[in-house]
């Protein structure tokens, strides 16, 4: 009999960090334009809030009132509110405001959307009837309406603020999610999986869970921007972050009692919340794109 032949391990090809699906992605989302400019305005926003103590001029909690209601100058460079407070400053250090709300709300969302999403993807029967009649509930109701019920209920604050913005996004995770993991749950490797006696926890979290999350990381890109515009809306409407925090919606709200004598006071904290949720938005559909299998090479 001849002897089986042995390919030595050396003459094997080595894969390449190149060959990975994270550096095609990558690639994919570097040829759109829109994308990286979105992503550089995303990244200065962060660096700004960041940098705000070395960034600003002036104290944001400062008060000076013989300077109230300044135009933009040479010594206020976005003009002062209402209690002569400079604008730029308060810009600055709102954005750690805004954008840490964004991010805590959908990071909020996003981790219990997966946790019941698993669990009704993988399960079924009556346990994914329950969740999916709880998410046509809260789907039932307004998106700014359960926030205003949930900020009432828990009052005004940051982390109450938080909790209502994340209330909405939970069923379209768990539906995301839920879609996927059906798909999945039935391919070979699972069925692998299974004969070799893998436990549901480890098939969930090892194998479905992983193939599952590109469509639930678009929607937490894109439901960050959603949620500091919607945070701006709550403060607008004195429920959720209020003055004298430096919160772009508040400062809104705090200035449209002076929009006709002073409109730089609103339209400056107006444009950088408009400028984050573009940037979100872009930086969603670039990643939306990328990480479609079909798109890539």
């Amino acid at each position: 009999m001849k002897e089986r032949q042995t390919i030595p391990a050396d003459a094997l090809p080595k894969k390449s960090w190149r060959d990975g699906t994270f550096y095609s992605v990558l690639v994919q989302f570097s040829r759109k334009k829109t994308a990286i400019i979105g992503l550089c305005i995303l990244l200065a926003m962060i660096l700004i809030s960041v940098f705000a103590g070395v960034l600003s001029p002036y104290d944001y909690t400062k008060i000076d009132p013989i300077h109230a209601n300044q135009t933009p100058s040479p010594e206020h460079l976005l003009g002062t509110d209402i209690y002569g407070r400079d604008i730029l400053s308060r810009i600055l250090y709102g954005a750690r405001y805004s954008i840490g709300i964004g991010f805590g709300s959908s990071m909020i969302g996003v981790v219990i959307g997966i946790l019941f999403g698993a669990v009704a993807g993988y399960f079924g029967g009556w346990v994914e009837n329950l969740i999916l009649r709880a998410c046509d509930v809260i789907q039932s109701i307004p998106n700014i309406l359960l926030c205003i019920l949930v900020s009432q209920t828990l009052g005004t604050g940051i982390f109450s603020t938080m909790v209502a913005l994340s209330f909405y996004s939970i069923p379209e995770v768990v539906r995301l999610l839920r879609a996927t993991m059906l798909s999945l749950k039935e391919q070979e490797f699972i069925e692998a999986s299974r004969a070799i006696n893998c436990s549901n926890l480890r098939i969930m979290l090892s194998h479905i869970l992983p193939n599952s999350l590109s469509p639930v990381i678009v929607s937490f890109s894109v439901g960050v921007g959603m949620k500091i515009m919607n945070s701006a809306g709550l403060s607008f409407l004195g429920l959720g972050i209020q003055d004298p925090i430096p919160e772009w919606g508040a400062m809104i709200a705090a200035g449209r009692a002076q929009l006709r004598y002073a409109p730089h006071a609103v339209l400056f904290p107006g444009i950088f919340v408009a400028l984050i949720v573009l940037a979100f938005n872009i930086v969603g559909d670039g990643l939306r794109d990328s990480l479609d299998p079909k798109q890539r090479r």
